[in-house]
């Protein structure tokens, strides 16, 4: 299915039923990643797994920027009526997922994982890739990473969702940026996954399925709830 956001085609699906839970995806990928954890979360949820702009099915852009990218998930949120929402962010996804609830208080649970507030924060051979390919490459995804995001931790003040934060303990973010999201959030949790990379328990993969209903379902104790 398409809405049309903000001059763009915004492609997404819907899989199941319940409270609504948005599914925002990483840099260069699109939202069948997910589709593992979706058979399990569309048993309680409606999932809305929704392709980014310029990824996916989603219309492709000249110029790219991570708050475009918020600007048409909150415009989303507000055609679909979409409230009491989760929200779930992947990488650029987490990014998005964080300028959107600055803005919003339709969403009332974000878990982001693997995002960073400045490309500063990416590290190890995919930081430097992104350094390397970003200098050279015309493509637009990639040089969005090289540039953005720059967000003021203080910015983050402004969510009220309940939030989770993850990361990998191998994540290519420094766990440095993932604890200075969770610190700067009100009441934020943080978590960080042993033995996981970026996207090891995201991409293809129930495990991500677990952690949300583990969140969402506050079963367990270690988040005090």
């Amino acid at each position: 299915m398409y809405a049309e956001i903000r001059g763009i085609r915004l492609y997404y699906e819907i899989i199941g039923s319940g409270r609504p839970l948005v599914m925002l995806h990483g840099n260069g990928e699109d939202h069948t990643i997910f589709q593992e954890a979706a058979d399990v979360l569309s048993r309680q949820f409606a999932c809305y797994l929704i392709d980014t702009r310029d990824h996916g099915k989603s219309t492709p852009v000249k110029e790219l920027h991570y708050t475009d990218m918020a600007e048409d998930v909150l415009a989303f949120l507000e055609e679909k009526d979409l409230k009491d929402a989760v929200l779930y962010g992947f990488s650029d996804g987490g990014i998005i997922g964080l300028l959107t609830c600055m803005k919003t208080d339709r969403v009332t649970d974000l878990i982001i994982s693997g995002a960073n507030l400045s490309p500063d924060a990416v590290i190890g051979p995919i930081g430097l890739m992104i350094n390397v390919m970003g200098r050279f490459s015309k493509d637009e995804k990639i040089r969005l990473m090289l540039r953005e995001p720059n967000i003021d931790p203080e910015d983050l003040r402004a969510i009220r969702a309940r939030t989770l934060v993850l990361a990998g303990e191998h994540d290519v973010v420094r766990k440095s940026e993932t604890e200075r999201i969770a610190a700067s959030i009100p009441n934020a949790y943080l978590r960080i996954l042993p033995a996981e990379g970026h996207g090891s328990y995201i991409v293809h993969t129930r495990r991500i399925a677990d952690i949300l209903l583990g969140w969402l379902n506050r079963e367990n104790r270690q988040y005090g709830i």
